[in-house]
């Protein structure tokens, strides 16, 4: 009995000594993000698209675009005007003219890394009926809504933000006095 009393009021010492969180602070295990529940690249572009249709002006298009795994030199191959100029690893991107995404291998679905890439190739093909000054024009928001999509699961893109709003600019390259 003397033990069960003890038990009891050190219990009730602990409860009134330690402090403990109010119900809001209680941290609770991260819900699955729903990109990591798509189990079909359909299902993924479509999660994406949702995420996008909240944060962004640019309308969703009528038809989603095909969306392929490349090798790196495949990519290359067909990367001319619409890539991107930014240096490193050519890791996607999108050809306006066939309405595609190319992803470059290895390229995960359970990546948040490699599906941010595919989240920045949609924003190209939402952009691809309007107007743009010049190609370059497009990553800066692009990158911007890729960058978001990745605050959102706790990471930050590894974009070279000075040269991707240099691009952005649209002026001429290598300019010199006469």
């Amino acid at each position: 009995m003397h033990r069960s009393r003890f038990a009891v009021a050190l219990a009730t010492a602990l409860i009134a000594w330690c402090p403990t969180l109010p119900r809001a602070e209680i941290p609770t295990p991260p819900l699955v993000a729903e990109w990591r529940q798509a189990e079909s690249m359909t299902m993924l572009v479509s999660t994406l698209d949702a995420w996008l249709d909240a944060r962004t002006d640019v309308p969703r298009r009528a038809t989603s675009p095909n969306v392929r795994l490349v090798s790196e030199w495949q990519a290359a191959a067909r990367q001319g005007s619409t890539g991107s100029f930014q240096r490193g690893r050519l890791r996607g991107l999108y050809d306006p003219d066939r309405s595609e995404i190319l992803l470059v291998r290895p390229w995960d679905p359970r990546e948040a890394g490699d599906v941010a890439v595919l989240l920045h190739e949609l924003t190209h093909h939402r952009q691809a009926p309007h107007h743009w000054y010049c190609p370059a024009a497009q990553e800066l928001p692009a990158y911007r809504l890729q960058e978001a999509w990745l605050a959102e699961q706790g990471l930050s893109a590894e974009a070279n933000w000075m040269a991707v709003v240099l691009d952005a600019g649209c002026t001429p390259r290598d300019i010199h006095p006469d």
